[in-house]
């Protein structure tokens, strides 16, 4: 693929995000509190959220951001933002995903923020993911491995444990080969298992591990789905 195909194609790519994510906005009611993803996605919901605040609307909706990255973006565009202890339900979280499934099962964590991106979805009355029509999957693990964020203190031993679980894991590495931190101090391993039979059955399996904080599987939380695509835009339900 020549370069210019190449960039007309991550062109496509960022519109179609841009597209999902100005549908999702229309979501948002004034006075409302809200939850904002992190990564490339979620942050056009960061500037659209700006672009019309610019034009006196929706000036009373505050942001939970998900990331100390999605803070910075939102406090340079004017955003007011509030904490999850100021108000501990949400009337709406808008994030992105790496990989969602046909019952919009979602891995999420490549952006290394899943488990503020988990806490906020779960504090939620309703949660809005929005992706390009890229990141639609026939089985959650075809595409994208599963983040799981272990603490540093004996990480090694999750590693083991995740490879017995029949995953082929990487630690995730930051610039200059250090180990990749969250914004809670922790590292992450991504863990390839292939196609996921039984997503559920996994991340009990995850959940009930010590030194395991958290893991990328979604399951149950997505309220609306919106994909956008060569097709335009769709919102899907789950069920």
């Amino acid at each position: 693929m020549s370069p210019s195909v190449e960039k007309g194609a991550a062109n496509d790519i960022d519109r179609h995000k841009r597209e999902a994510a100005e549908r999702a906005v229309e979501s948002m009611q004034p006075g409302m509190v809200v939850g904002l993803g992190t990564g490339s996605t979620a942050a056009h919901v960061v500037h659209r959220l700006a672009a019309l605040r610019s034009e006196g609307k929706l000036l009373d909706v505050k942001g939970v951001p998900t990331s100390h990255r999605t803070a910075v973006l939102a406090e340079s565009l004017g955003i007011p933002l509030t904490t999850l202890e100021a108000h501990p339900v949400l009337d709406l979280c808008i994030d992105g995903a790496d990989e969602v499934d046909p019952e919009l099962r979602l891995i999420k964590g490549g952006g290394g923020a899943l488990l503020r991106e988990k806490i906020v979805a779960q504090a939620s009355r309703r949660v809005i993911i929005v992706v390009d029509e890229g990141k639609l999957s026939p089985r959650l693990g075809t595409r994208w491995a599963v983040p799981v964020e272990v603490l540093p203190f004996g990480w090694r031993s999750q590693a083991l444990y995740l490879e017995g679980l029949g995953a082929r894991v990487t630690q995730r590495l930051g610039p200059g080969g250090s180990p990749f931190v969250t914004d809670q101090g922790h590292f992450i391993l991504d863990c390839a298992w292939g196609a996921l039979e039984q997503p559920e059955a996994l991340a009990a399996r995850l959940q009930a591990r010590a030194g395991i904080v958290e893991h990328g599987l979604f399951l149950g939380l997505t309220s609306e789905l919106i994909v956008a695509g060569s097709g335009g835009v769709e919102v899907r339900h789950p069920g």
